[in-house]
């Protein structure tokens, strides 16, 4: 009995959502194991102000795939371990910006390169040209999903 085609396509779906927790996973392990103070969503908060300096909290979900309100929650978090700093928007008070504190930046600094090295495992015995493959099909895949 042949397998039908949307079965097929279904199989690629499940591949990418099995790998993309796998990564995420290795990841998690790789942090406790390091003895790391932040948890990978958390980092991922860190680098990304670190890159842009200062951000209001809407754009930073957004940059992170994250709903705000866990966002939120995540930058509770982050402020009680004194790693980023809150901010009232001058033009707009119902906005609120979020900065690393020198505290914050250091963290980044000193995880950064082993945080390279555990994303980097998953990449191991890939060419160029399959990097180039993936985000080009990874980008089709997205922009076939947009509304």
């Amino acid at each position: 009995m042949a397998i039908p085609e949307e079965d097929i396509y279904s199989n690629y779906s499940f591949l990418l959502e099995k790998t993309n927790k796998k990564i995420k996973q290795y990841a998690k392990q790789q942090f406790r194991a390091l003895g790391f103070e932040v948890t990978v969503d958390q980092w991922a908060v860190l680098k990304i102000l670190a890159e842009h300096t200062t951000l209001n909290q809407v754009t930073l979900a957004q940059l992170i795939h994250k709903d705000t309100p866990t966002v939120t929650r995540i930058l509770d978090l982050l402020s009680q371990k004194d790693l980023i700093l809150r901010q009232y928007d001058e033009t707009d008070r119902r906005k609120i910006n979020v900065c690393l504190t020198s505290s914050g930046m250091e963290t980044v600094n000193n995880m950064l390169p082993e945080v390279r090295k555990i994303r980097m495992h998953a990449w191991q015995h890939l060419s160029e040209d399959d990097f180039k493959q993936f985000v080009r099909i990874l980008n089709t895949i997205y922009d076939n999903l947009k509304p």
